[in-house]
């Protein structure tokens, strides 16, 4: 799933949780709309999309989280409650230790 261009949704095998990084560029460079909304309403993500951590740049202008999820329509839920804010790129990762699982047959 990718939001700014479109690109591609990958899904876990058969229902599996599937992290998301998703960067979040904020309108106008303006934070204070996006964490008025969060301090009113709430992270407004549907049931099943679960919350990790996030990181924001010292300027306040974007914002890099970590969600989970098995169903990547749930993702195109929650951004919808705040694409009138916040323009979305999101890239399926994996930890950095199921990276090394993943090529330890390769070293």
């Amino acid at each position: 799933m990718h939001r700014r261009g479109e690109s591609s949704t990958e899904e876990g095998a058969e229902g599996a949780a599937v992290l998301y990084m998703v960067i979040e560029n904020f309108r106008d460079g303006d934070a204070a709309p996006v964490y008025r909304r969060f301090r009113d309403k709430g992270r407004l993500a549907p049931d099943g999309l679960e919350y990790i951590a996030s990181w924001v740049t010292q300027d306040l202008r974007r914002c890099f989280q970590i969600m989970e999820c098995d169903d990547p329509s749930l993702l195109t839920q929650w951004m919808a409650r705040w694409e009138d804010l916040t323009e979305f790129e999101v890239i399926p990762v994996v930890t950095s230790a199921e990276a090394v699982s993943a090529v330890a047959s390769r070293l």
